[in-house]
């Protein structure tokens, strides 16, 4: 674990060199979410790194994990973070999973979100694991792929 670890802060180091930043970043392995974790640390060029709406964080995400496969010989599970946004973006989704739940109990009628991202509709899934009164399942293809929450009852 520790060389994937080693081949993921060279390749995170090489790539934020390439991208002309000066943000550092640290990979590591969490063993909680069995996943390779980079940090990476922006300062000024936070916003940059994240983009809009995340995208260019997924896109960065998304890069390692092709050159991580492609030094390892197999996909990982990777979770890439600039500052705090992917604690304030669950935090949101949580939030966004307990209301909508709560709206799926009280008219019983199946609740859909729509235009998530797959870890997205995952802190979802997981959020609402618990709650034994309610059900989620992703249905759709591709761009029409939406999460949907349903009431039990």
């Amino acid at each position: 674990m520790q060389n994937k670890v080693k081949i993921l802060q060279e390749l995170v180091d090489e790539l934020l060199s390439l991208m002309a930043t000066k943000a550092k970043a640290e990979a590591s392995y969490d063993k909680d979410n069995e996943a390779f974790v980079v940090n990476i640390d922006a300062g000024d060029e936070t916003g940059l790194l994240i983009g809009k709406k995340g995208e260019t964080l997924l896109g960065i995400q998304t890069i390692l994990g092709f050159l991580l496969k492609q030094k390892t010989g197999e996909w990982n599970r990777l979770l890439v973070n600039v500052g705090d946004y992917r604690e304030k973006e669950e935090g949101y989704l949580k939030d966004l999973a307990a209301s909508t739940a709560q709206r799926a109990k009280e008219t019983g009628e199946p609740q859909n979100l729509y235009n998530l991202k797959a870890w997205q509709r995952r802190v979802i899934h997981l959020a609402l694991s618990e709650d034994k009164s309610v059900t989620t399942e992703s249905e759709g293809e591709g761009e029409e792929r939406h999460l949907v929450i349903k009431s039990k009852k």
